[in-house]
């Protein structure tokens, strides 16, 4: 993995010694309507690069990274004469990082791109590892790039001014890297609180480079996701189709949310499958039920949920659903096709742990 992790809370200096690197080009900072109040204004007067940047601000929500987002982006380059050149600074969530990547990896045939995450989730997932994307016809991420960033700048700096649901949901995805690495990073994971106000940044900084590294380590080996990388999928495949189902009810819900529960459906499929510790499957879902609720839904949705889990990227053919699961903590099994029977139990189950 070519890409920079810089890991500091002097996120100013960072961004203007990369764009010095660079050579001072043209830079073009990429905002939603939240960073551009909240954030933006501490980095225009943290940094040089920042105070002369053309800014461009999309809608914010997971609801607006789809096309009309992105050709808003194309059409502010191209007005403003970006170049291949230029360096595009995405500055937001996952949905900035997502969307404002694919945009530079399509325009022109490719602009560089400093991704300054805002949010836990972008931190510790969108903004890490060159996967761009937007949403399309109803479904998660349906069309993107492998297209890595020059670097992420990865602080906890704007983390303050994050509720507690985006705390949480971007605690998830460090939740499912715990699940990839050993029971020791597990327990760590689940002894800490993400929450106010015993939230710690300086702490959360070292638990999110160690997060980070679990990821890294998995790019690196497989980048484009042939095989490993699909390990970092777990809980996405029911993830993602808990989130097409609530964009179909006009009801978003949190990406990190959703792949928290999803990561209980995926070791309920574990523990079924390969025997995952059903000690460890009840701890883990006791800890999900009581910081993230529970995905209301009943078996009339089923049909719904695994044809959304049909159209999934990481199924080999539309005749078999893939998941990644778990033989145990840190032993993933990828492409493990499951039968639409067993996710009728899996989501049985789930609901019977979640107190549905």
């Amino acid at each position: 993995m070519n890409q920079k992790l810089i890991f500091t809370n002097l996120v100013g200096k960072a961004i203007d010694d990369l764009v010095d690197e660079l050579g001072n080009p043209a830079t073009y900072v990429i905002v939603d309507v939240n960073t551009a109040q909240y954030v933006l204004p501490t980095l225009t007067e943290q940094t040089h690069a920042v105070q002369n940047a053309h800014v461009i601000t999309i809608k914010a929500g997971d609801v607006n990274k789809n096309l009309d987002s992105v050709q808003t982006v194309w059409k502010a380059l191209h007005d403003a004469g970006a170049t291949r050149n230029s360096v595009i600074i995405n500055v937001g969530g996952g949905v900035v990082t997502d969307l404002g990547g694919f945009a530079a990896a399509t325009f022109k045939r490719g602009i560089q791109v400093i991704n300054v995450p805002t949010t836990l989730l972008g931190a510790v997932d969108a903004s890490v590892g060159g996967k761009t994307g937007i949403n399309f016809n109803g479904y998660k991420n349906e069309i993107g790039s492998f297209t890595e960033p020059l670097a992420s700048i990865i602080s906890t700096a704007f983390f303050v001014t994050l509720s507690q649901q985006e705390l949480l949901s971007g605690y998830a995805e460090m939740l499912k890297h715990g699940l990839l690495e050993n029971r020791e990073e597990l327990d760590t994971l689940l002894a800490y609180s993400v929450v106010y106000p015993i939230f710690d940044p300086e702490r959360l900084l070292e638990l999110l480079r160690r997060s980070v590294a679990v990821k890294q380590r998995i790019v690196e080996q497989d980048f484009t996701e042939t095989g490993l990388r699909k390990a970092l999928n777990l809980g996405h495949t029911i993830g993602h189709a808990f989130e097409s189902l609530a964009l179909r009810r006009q009801s978003p819900i949190p990406h990190g949310y959703a792949v928290a529960w999803g990561c209980v459906v995926s070791l309920v499929l574990s523990h079924l499958k390969l025997g995952f510790p059903s000690d460890v499957l009840h701890k883990f879902a006791q800890y999900v039920r009581t910081n993230y609720n529970a995905f209301d839904f009943s078996c009339d949705d089923y049909p719904a949920l695994i044809e959304f889990m049909r159209h999934d990227k990481k199924n080999m053919t539309q005749d078999e659903i893939a998941f990644t699961l778990l033989a145990d903590v840190g032993d993933p099994r990828v492409n493990t096709v499951v039968e639409p029977d067993d996710i009728r139990s899996a989501l049985d189950i789930y609901r019977d742990l979640m107190g549905i």
